[in-house]
């Protein structure tokens, strides 16, 4: 298959996913776009500051109109498909309680999902359609992460370049379930794939600063992914060597540093979509695994007042997003910027918690100058941990030193966070974080007619239910 580009056959796998998906990722997708719904609904909910990036867009696709096309999850609002999609994407990462793939670290869930529903409303697509697309679109999303990660660094490229892969493959995965539910066919698809792969984007140092446009990075991709599908439908071409090509994909955000087999091999059997892991915490997935630690030793009797120092120690590379630097991550300027801090995610799971140990309610408006936390947090060390660099990205590993007042020394380590490889959320922990994030914005009878109607989607269930049923 060399005449074959890699594109070609990214969206000849995509093609083939409409009549030949395995029932087990059918179940596995229709988890995920319930995950996402209540993502979306619980960031709207929380949404209450006209300063919240989630609202700004939303007032700014107003202004830009259109024809009403798609639903707005959570609001009586009905927008062009492409605007949707970016208000629907900007609000289901905006609590980065979003899932994970292993080891690319991306969140694909959170750009494919939304581009798929606002797609599929507008053209009044089956249940089984965008299953089947959002399949495909979260796979190829995966498959370009994947191809990014490089062992010799233990990390994707991507990240160790300052790039967002979640946005930049997002909007490759977003383009791919958009055009299946265009009706694209394989050469519709590759050139869809071609389009997008010039409109992702998306850059990390927000996750050092804590400033808000990281909250926008999946919407924009499901943006450009139904922008790039749409053009590709009224024959805009792409290229077929987009991503191996001389200018290519790689070549231009990976100085040609990438894993073709580990894009390739397999695709339809071996399913990276199955390796997307469920984050319990709304936190940056980095500080999970210290969460963990600390929550066990409160769980085992350790009182914060008796609490010296602590030390938190990580894989190597994380630390720039969560410990660095320290002054900023010890005193967070703002609740938002607090996720992606270890010290005082740890302080949280010392002194608060709520849902599945660590919730929305820790990390309200305010949180981040609690001064109980801010005393903790500034008692927090974090340091490089061999054995969780080890680790690293394949799992989020930590150890968590804390000495008393009294000279005791207490310690506790996981090699792989709650909701990780080692230990995933159980099918009832999946169901309470949906609908207690469900549940901020809807009564509970709606809720759990929703969770009837999204589990319904791979049987045939019309979208439009699902999404009539999140409107407040």
């Amino acid at each position: 298959m060399s005449d074959v580009t890699q594109v070609q056959q990214l969206a000849a796998f995509a093609a083939g996913c409409r009549d030949d998906l395995p029932a087990h990722v059918a179940e596995d997708v229709t988890n995920r776009i319930l995950d996402t719904v209540g993502n979306m609904l619980a960031g709207r909910a929380e949404a209450t500051d006209r300063t919240d990036s989630g609202l700004a867009v939303s007032r700014a696709v107003q202004e830009w109109g259109g024809r009403p096309q798609a639903s707005v999850i959570g609001a009586a609002q009905r927008l062009p498909a492409v605007s949707a999609a970016l208000v629907n994407g900007a609000f289901a990462h905006a609590l980065d309680f979003d899932v994970t793939h292993l080891p690319s670290v991306l969140h694909p869930s959170a750009s494919v999902v939304p581009a798929a529903l606002a797609a599929a409303e507008s053209v009044r697509a089956r249940g089984t359609d965008v299953v089947a697309a959002v399949a495909a679109g979260i796979e190829i999303c995966n498959r370009l992460g994947m191809a990014s990660y490089l062992p010799s660094l233990r990390n994707s490229l991507f990240f160790e370049k300052g790039f967002h892969a979640t946005s930049i493959c997002g909007t490759i995965g977003a383009a791919v379930a958009a055009g299946m539910l265009y009706g694209l066919d394989a050469d519709g698809l590759a050139s869809a794939i071609g389009v997008a792969a010039s409109m992702g984007a998306g850059i990390l140092e927000a996750n050092r600063t804590g400033d808000t446009v990281k909250k926008i990075h999946c919407g924009w991709a499901a943006h450009g992914g139904i922008a790039a599908a749409a053009m590709a439908r009224e024959g805009v071409t792409g290229p077929p060597t987009v991503l191996e090509g001389r200018f290519g994909f790689f070549a231009a955000y990976l100085d040609g540093q990438y894993d073709s087999r580990a894009m390739l091999d397999d695709l339809g059997t071996r399913w990276e979509l199955l390796r997307t892991v469920y984050k319990p915490y709304p936190s940056n997935h980095f500080t999970h695994p210290g969460i963990d630690c600390a929550l066990a030793l409160r769980a085992g009797g350790l009182d914060p007042a008796d609490i010296a120092d602590i030390e938190l120690g990580v894989a190597g590379p994380t630390l720039r997003t969560i410990g660095e630097p320290r002054a900023a991550k010890v005193r967070p300027a703002s609740a938002y910027h607090a996720k992606f801090s270890g010290p005082f995610t740890v302080a949280t799971a010392l002194l608060g918690g709520g849902g599945l140990g660590v919730y929305l309610d820790d990390f309200v408006p305010g949180a981040e100058a609690d001064p109980a936390r801010l005393a903790l947090a500034d008692r927090v060390t974090c340091v490089d941990d061999p054995r969780a660099s080890e680790i690293f990205p394949n799992a989020f590993a930590a150890v968590l030193t804390v000495r008393t007042r009294g000279g005791a020394v207490l310690s506790h380590r996981v090699d792989s966070s709650r909701g990780g490889p080692e230990h995933p959320l159980t099918l009832a922990d999946h169901r309470l974080k949906f609908r207690l994030n469900a549940g901020r914005a809807l009564p509970e009878e709606r809720v759990a007619q929703l969770e009837e109607a999204a589990t319904a989607l791979a049987g045939g269930e019309p979208v439009d239910r699902l999404l009539a049923l999140t409107l407040p």
